[in-house]
C-alpha cells in the first residue's frame, strides 16, 4: 500500500492531485486515508465534502483537550515536560470522516513556535503521521504545505513517493528545488514532479528541462471543469473526467 507526501507552493494544485489520487486508489479497491496537513485545510473542497461532515472534521492540532491529555503537557504552560511518543493508533478512526470511500483526517499546523519546534502539538502530530506512514494495510496520502514539517528523519524512509506539484513556470520550479533539498535533508529518497496546469507536450518538456534532475511522473492538463467543480462545492473526480485519466496514468507510472 503506498504512502505519499504531497508538496509544493500554495495554489499549484497539490490538493486536486491528492484528491484525484484518492479516488483512483479506491476505485482499485484500496483502503484509503487522505491526510490534510496544509494550514488552508481545503482538502475536503477537492472532495465535495458536505458541510455537516467538513464540520466534524476539526484539525488535531486544535484539539487542546486531546493534545495535553496524550502528551502530558500541562495546561498554560511553556516548556515542561511531555510525552515525545503519545498513543495515536486510535486517532485516525476516532476523529476523520469517511467520504466517497476515503478516510480524511485534517492535522492542523501549530501555532506559534517557529519552524522545528519541540512542542506538545508538534509531538502529536509527528507521532501521529508516523504511526499512519507505518501501517501496512493502507495507503496514505499526504497534502502537504511547501515543507516537511510534519516528517521527520525516522520516518523518512517510509514514504514512497514525495511528489512536488509545480506550474509550468521557473518561479514554481523554482520552490520545486528548495522543497527538494529540505526533503532531502531527512532523508527523502523518492522524488517526483508532476506538473498542473499543463496547456500540452511543449508544457510538459518546459518541465522536464528545468526539473533539476528530478524524475517527471506526468502532467494533469488545464481544467476548466476543475474550476466549475470548485465554484460549484463539487467533487473534482466527478466533474473533470480529463484529470482522473492523467491521475491513473500517474499512479500507474508510479507502480511500474
Amino acid at each position: 500500500m503506498p504512502k505519499i507526501a504531497i508538496t509544493g507552493k500554495g495554489g499549484v494544485g497539490k490538493t486536486t492531485l491528492t484528491a484525484l489520487l484518492s479516488y483512483i486508489y479506491t476505485q482499485r479497491g484500496q483502503d484509503v486515508i487522505a491526510i490534510d496537513a496544509d494550514p488552508a485545510g481545503n482538502l475536503g473542497l477537492a472532495f465535495g465534502l458536505p458541510a455537516n461532515l467538513d464540520a466534524r472534521l476539526q484539525p488535531i492540532a486544535e484539539m487542546e483537550d486531546l493534545i495535553y491529555e496524550r502528551t502530558g503537557a500541562q495546561k498554560g504552560t511553556i516548556g515542561g515536560v511531555f510525552r515525545l511518543n503519545p498513543k495515536v493508533d486510535d486517532i485516525p478512526e476516532s476523529f476523520s470522516v469517511r467520504h466517497r470511500g476515503v478516510r480524511l483526517l485534517r492535522l492542523g499546523t501549530v501555532r506559534g513556535g517557529g519552524a522545528g519546534c519541540i512542542c506538545p502539538e508538534s509531538a502529536l502530530l509527528k507521532a501521529l503521521v508516523t504511526h499512519m506512514l507505518l501501517r501496512r494495510n493502507q495507503t496514505l496520502i499526504l497534502d502537504m504545505e511547501a515543507g516537511v514539517e510534519h516528517l521527520g528523519r525516522g520516518t523518512a524512509g517510509a514514504v514512497d513517493a514525495f511528489i512536488i506539484v509545480v506550474e509550468p513556470g521557473l518561479r514554481s520550479l523554482g520552490t520545486a528545488e528548495q522543497i527538494h533539498a529540505l526533503a532531502a535533508e531527512i532523508g527523502i529518497k523518492q522524488f517526483y514532479l508532476v506538473a498542473n496546469k499543463s496547456r500540452g507536450p511543449q508544457d510538459d518538456e518546459f518541465v522536464r528541462q528545468h526539473a533539476a534532475g528530478l524524475p517527471f511522473l506526468g502532467s494533469l492538463p488545464f481544467s476548466s471543469a476543475a474550476v466549475t467543480a470548485d465554484q460549484a462545492g463539487v467533487a473534482v473526480f466527478d466533474e473533470a473526467s480529463e484529470l482522473v485519466a492523467a491521475a491513473a496514468r500517474i499512479a500507474d507510472h508510479l507502480a511500474a
